[in-house]
């Protein structure tokens, strides 16, 4: 009997399931659970660190399974100075696998700002859980409106800020633009309101940049200096190494960088790497860097330095770094 009601039982199950009592309607299904708003969507106010971890839209299945990682805003950036070195300590610093780099520079916060957020994200490389994203655009530092900006993007971003002698620098600055256009007037000529006088010509760029003072005055209206790390540029050609260490400490990394990663090429008169990233050959920056400067009138240079040195003073007071460039 027992066997026979279980055969009845099993039987049954498959057609029976179906089976509404007459004229009763079957009950309806369950609507499934509507997904999660996505940062950014409508009806929800989403915090920028949200937006920085959450992953790209379109995918972010693929995104987890494909191991690509996530396309972060940076969380630390070299903002100057031009021609100070942004580019070397950017090579130097990729070669640490927990660094990930744009290779341009975005000009995001001088150029492209009204192109948003997202936009710049989409500029960032993919990284991984506890890499750091970052690029570099020198002219940041001079721009008037770039603190308050990245500030406004976040108040944590590290900066990094690479300086030089700055009668070195506006010499270099001069070099390029005259590799560029063959024609433009001297040194000498563009230095000068009236040379007569000895008025230097603050309005020429190669010139007011090197003023660092002034402009690190406009950054600590929004950034504390703690949070801003001022690298040497003739010590980054010295000892990179030492320097790259300090960069590591200031980033919250591993001192992976070391003496070994490095040796120094007398052709270019500065350091080289041994392997780039992702490459197993020596590299060294292109044909752009390391040119031959000028030779510039001995008392011009000497009226640059004695126009730069209490802005230099200034500086040392500021960052309480000595640079030695007097």
């Amino acid at each position: 009997m027992l066997f026979l009601w279980l055969y009845m039982f099993y039987s049954c199950a498959g057609s029976c399931a179906g089976l509404t009592t007459r004229g009763s309607p079957a009950p309806p299904r369950a609507a499934p659970p509507l997904p999660p708003l996505l940062p950014g969507e409508p009806g929800e106010e989403s915090s920028l660190e949200e937006q920085r971890a959450a992953p790209d839209a379109g995918s972010p299945i693929s995104s987890f399974f494909n191991g690509s990682g996530t396309k972060r805003l940076p969380q630390a950036i070299i903002i100057g100075v031009k021609k100070g070195g942004t580019r070397a300590l950017l090579e130097f610093l990729r070669v640490h696998p927990d660094v990930r780099a744009v290779g341009a520079e975005p000009h995001f916060f001088d150029r492209n700002y009204e192109r948003g957020l997202a936009w710049y994200r989409e500029l960032m490389p993919r990284t991984l859980e506890g890499q750091i994203t970052m690029e570099k655009t020198p002219s940041y530092f001079v721009t008037k409106e770039a603190p308050a900006r990245i500030s406004s993007m976040s108040k944590g971003t590290k900066l990094i800020v690479v300086v030089r002698d700055p009668v070195t620098r506006a010499i270099s600055d001069y070099t390029q633009t005259l590799s560029k256009k063959p024609d433009i007037p001297t040194f000498e000529s563009l230095t000068f309101k009236n040379r007569t006088t000895g008025l230097i010509d603050t309005s020429w760029s190669a010139i007011q940049i090197g003023i660092y003072a002034k402009h690190l005055e406009n950054w600590l209206l929004h950034f504390p200096i703690g949070q801003i790390l001022f690298v040497s540029g003739e010590r980054l050609i010295r000892d990179p190494a030492g320097e790259l260490g300090r960069v590591q400490d200031f980033l919250g990394l591993k001192r992976i960088i070391t003496d070994k990663h490095f040796y120094f090429n007398k052709t270019k008169g500065f350091p080289c790497l041994k392997k780039a990233e992702g490459s197993s050959k020596p590299h060294c920056l292109g044909k752009t860097k390391g040119r031959t400067h000028p030779d510039i009138d001995p008392e011009v240079v000497q009226r640059l330095r004695d126009f730069y040195r209490p802005f230099n003073m200034k500086f040392y007071q500021m960052t309480g770094q000595d640079f030695g460039w007097d």
